[in-house]
């Protein structure tokens, strides 16, 4: 599209509130890509894009995808732009081109690495037209706005552009069906020692072929539709992945991937599967883009994951583990709790997972807690169970029907209450589990509980345990 006045007034008027707001003090906010797009409803349209353009979206993982793959990046010497701290829908990608752009929107940068909310791709993409898109996953995620897995399906295959070079999974039938006359590149992780081959979710959105509607079979399925399948009626498989991870040790926390020129070791932040998912998609994005894979891994051995998503501290003997569940979304929600019952030890495991955003502006729906899976809560190595924040009892009566038995569980409406009902005299390890838009109030409770952790006597086996991480 061709720039015109509209779109030069509504620039300067942004680029006139961010001043502004850096002069108050704000900052990482999409304020002015909001004000740019009110302007010039096809803003980004015209806006010029830089000469190459990376995106990565998908239900789950994209931001700490988003965020390894930009650190890799800068330790290479790039200089790009990326929205990481603004928000990923159109108006914080709209912002963090007016930030990197001169007067008149030229780009001030060659290179562009943007995390792209997946039903936002409408907005997005026709206008972005990425070189290069990974996609993670897809799967089921809040009921109000993403629907389903096919909603989300037909909208990229809608708009991803035809000149889009992708990276995808191989294991998610559903992502590596997309735009099928795409160029691509696909990821993958085969079964691994100790693995059980059939897990026990309740929510499996791929039971039949995509393509021609018959029963499936399956190699293997890892958790929900992830795992390899092939439909014996009109022969639809799995792909086979160029990137393909072969060993995990968990003690070095390294994985082996498997390339089209030969194995690769890649060090982990963390080894647990979602997070080697993470990790398998941001080296093959890196290698597609072009970098060595050697260099890759040098570069990933620097790396960690942001503390908002994942963060672990030993405090007198004991683990306090923070993992991000994401309320309203099941998948999510599920291998949160499936990561607290693999967890070696006696733990004890706290539940933030009301959408505090979302019951700010309308009802939130509850659904969603009867397709995850909280049954992984119900172990004989789990003691206790605290559910806080305003739909505590929903929680409550989820966690029962999970089976789990109401000695071990305590609920209260106020989550800062929950640190002090927590009982460390049996447990090594806790996990809080909470939602999106409670990382401030996270963050507040584990300051309450490594007071409470340091004030208490060790347990006996904590060292012991401790040594197991991840």
């Amino acid at each position: 599209m061709k720039r015109n006045l509209r779109f030069y007034f509504a620039l300067l008027f942004a680029k006139g509130t961010a001043l502004v707001l850096k002069l108050i003090g704000r900052k990482g906010t999409s304020m002015p890509g909001s004000w740019a797009i009110i302007l010039c409803p096809d803003f980004l349209g015209r806006m010029p894009r830089p000469k190459t353009v990376i995106g990565i979206t998908g239900t789950n993982g994209k931001t700490t995808v988003s965020n390894l793959v930009e650190d890799v990046l800068a330790q290479c010497g790039y200089d790009f732009t990326c929205n990481r701290a603004g928000t990923n829908v159109a108006t914080g990608v709209a912002s963090s081109l007016i930030a990197n752009s001169t007067l008149f929107g030229r780009p001030k940068k060659e290179l562009a690495v943007f995390e792209l909310d997946e039903r936002s791709a409408p907005r997005i993409l026709p206008y972005l037209k990425p070189d290069l898109l990974l996609c993670t996953n897809i799967f089921r995620d809040s009921y109000k706005r993403n629907a389903h897995v096919e909603f989300i399906l037909d909208i990229l295959n809608q708009y991803i552009p035809d000149s889009t070079r992708l990276v995808l999974n191989a294991d998610d039938l559903l992502c590596s069906s997309l735009k099928p006359h795409n160029r691509r590149a696909f990821f993958g992780i085969d079964l691994l020692p100790g693995e059980v081959p059939e897990p026990r979710n309740l929510v499996q959105d791929v039971r039949s072929c995509p393509q021609c509607g018959s029963p499936l079979e399956w190699e293997f399925r890892r958790y929900h539709h992830i795992g390899r399948a092939r439909c014996p009626q009109c022969g639809l498989a799995s792909p086979v992945p160029a990137y393909r991870v072969t060993a995990l040790d968990q003690h070095s926390r390294r994985m082996t991937v498997q390339g089209v020129d030969g194995p690769q070791d890649f060090p982990l932040p963390n080894t647990n599967l979602i997070n080697v998912y993470n990790a398998l998609s941001a080296v093959a994005l890196l290698c597609e883009f072009g970098l060595p894979k050697e260099r890759v891994a040098q570069c990933m051995d620097k790396l960690t994951i942001v503390e908002s998503r994942y963060n672990e501290v030993a405090v007198n003997g004991r683990r306090l583990v923070l993992h991000l569940a994401k309320g309203q979304n099941p998948i999510a929600c599920s291998q949160a709790c499936a990561s607290a019952r693999l967890c070696p030890g006696k733990k004890a495991v706290l539940l933030f997972l009301d959408d505090a955003h979302d019951a700010a502006h309308s009802v939130e729906n509850t659904a969603w807690l009867y397709d995850t899976d909280f049954e992984f809560l119900n172990s004989p190595d789990i003691l206790q169970v605290v559910a806080a924040g305003p739909r505590h009892w929903d929680v409550y009566v989820r966690l029962l029907m999970a089976g789990i038995p109401p000695e071990k569980l305590c609920h209260m409406e106020h989550p800062l209450d929950a640190a002090a009902a927590v009982d460390l005299s049996q447990v090594d390890t806790l996990f809080m589990l909470y939602d999106l838009y409670a990382v401030e109030l996270s963050k507040q409770i584990k300051g309450q509980l490594k007071e409470r952790m340091a004030a208490a006597p060790a347990p006996q086996q904590g060292k012991e345990d401790a040594s197991h991480a991840d």
